[in-house]
């Protein structure tokens, strides 16, 4: 490992991670009825305005969140893909059930709530680089779901990936003790664990989500965040984590600073599209270049600045990031992939670091840009591609989704990959 990430697709000093090599467990062989890939979350009604909310106007109906974004980009691309979460029994919540069906996600461990709505998100365009968001979650079904749900759906058909968020234990103490519960499950099962930091300032403080993904590193494979959610992640001191628990239960302080499901449903606010599901605040990055961009899955998702450990390397933001995700890999992660948007993505194993560079594309919606990433890095670690060849997968599909208008519409099937190098006016006959 160096201070400085390596050259785009070259090895460092210490040599790039060796060709085909898997983060930490084995990858399990597939097998029939043991689905690639599994993950919950909250998934909501997408309602994308045509301007200014306050003018009325038209709006365009889908679906958005964050796991079930990864979970379409991965079916996509031929993978087994199961999803489960909790959806009010409402029209809304059959809209998100049939969206996920009819793109060939399994939903047969999703539940329904009698006694909560679905979750609502509103997409305001409100400047041509700058979209607000607003949430309408608390108290939603999705915010409720319990852990005996999601042990269900994990137990009847163990995973070969779990694939987490930092957004779902976020939502509620329940919440929270689901996605511990699964964590624990997915060390018995073999699973191996994917972790996509997914920072939402809105949803709860830096503080309290720091004391939550600290616990869940020792039992993390593949940990995915931006250069400023890394700090999230790092111990420090008074870290209670270990390998006994990854806590999260409804004692748990990790509740401080969080938007409980005790609430009435009711707006969390908005943002320069810092809070949308995967957006991971591309759009106010890009904003100095409207005509083209490049996409590695987003660029960081902090709200709020988050001090940075004593791993700072002053003056040097590359060798910071390099610390900290030694740092990580001393305390067990097998893999520190970090997004750095229009700069491109960094893998860290202890084989060494690879630099992969962004895709330039003409910047359309950076939403859904960060879960595309994810769902081209797992899909490639699926296929028994090595660190090279899960980050240029990973960079394909991130730059898809923000050529695309929308969460999810945009991601690509395996068969489209290839099209991303066309020259400009290329016909596909």
């Amino acid at each position: 490992m160096t201070g400085q990430p390596a050259a785009a697709g070259s090895e460092d000093q210490r040599g790039a991670p060796r060709a085909g090599a898997t983060p930490g467990r084995p990858l399990l062989p597939g097998q029939p009825g043991r689905p690639d890939v599994f993950t919950f979350g909250e998934t909501m009604v997408a309602l994308r305005g045509s301007g200014p909310l306050k003018l009325g106007g038209t709006m365009n109906v889908s679906i958005a969140g964050a796991e079930s974004n990864v979970a379409i980009g991965l079916a996509r691309l031929g993978h087994d893909v199961r999803w489960a979460g909790a959806v009010g029994e409402d029209e809304a919540g059959q809209l998100v059930l049939r969206t996920l069906r009819a793109e060939g996600v399994g939903v047969s461990g999703a539940s329904t709530d009698p006694g909560a709505p679905t979750g609502l998100l509103l997409f305001e365009p409100r400047l041509p680089e700058v979209t607000r968001v607003h949430y309408y979650r608390a108290g939603s079904a999705g915010s409720r779901i319990g852990a005996d749900v999601i042990q269900r759906a994990f137990s009847a058909a163990p995973p070969r990936v779990l694939h987490l968020t930092g957004i779902t234990p976020s939502l509620s103490p329940t919440a929270r003790a689901a996605a511990g519960l699964v964590l624990q499950l997915s060390r018995e099962s073999g699973s191996l664990v994917c972790l996509d930091v997914n920072f939402r300032a809105r949803l709860w403080t830096a503080e309290a989500a720091a004391e939550v993904l600290r616990e869940w590193i020792p039992f993390v494979d593949v940990l995915i965040a931006s250069d400023d959610e890394l700090p999230l992640c790092l111990p420090g001191s008074g870290d209670g984590g270990g390998e006994g628990s990854p806590g999260g239960g409804e004692g748990s302080q990790g509740a401080k600073g969080t938007t409980g499901a005790n609430e009435g449903l009711r707006a969390e606010g908005a943002g320069a599209g810092m809070g949308a599901e995967g957006a991971d605040g591309g759009l106010a990055r890009w904003a100095s270049e409207p005509a083209e961009a490049t996409a590695a899955g987003g660029a960081g998702a902090c709200g709020d600045a988050v001090p940075l450990p004593p791993q700072e390397v002053a003056g040097d933001p590359a060798a910071t990031v390099a610390a900290q995700a030694r740092l990580l890999l001393d305390h067990g992660v097998a893999e520190v992939v970090v997004k750095l948007g229009a700069e491109g993505a960094t893998a860290f194993t202890h084989g060494g670091s690879l630099h992969q560079p962004a895709k330039p594309v003409r910047a359309v919606d950076a939403v859904g840009a960060g879960d595309a990433f994810v769902a081209g890095y797992l899909s490639a670690l699926l296929d028994g591609e090595g660190p090279a060849g899960r980050l240029e997968r990973a960079v394909t599909t991130g730059a898809f989704a923000v050529a695309s208008p929308g969460d999810w519409e945009g991601a690509p099937t395996r068969a489209e990959l290839g099209m991303l190098g066309a020259p400009p006016g290329t016909v596909v006959r």
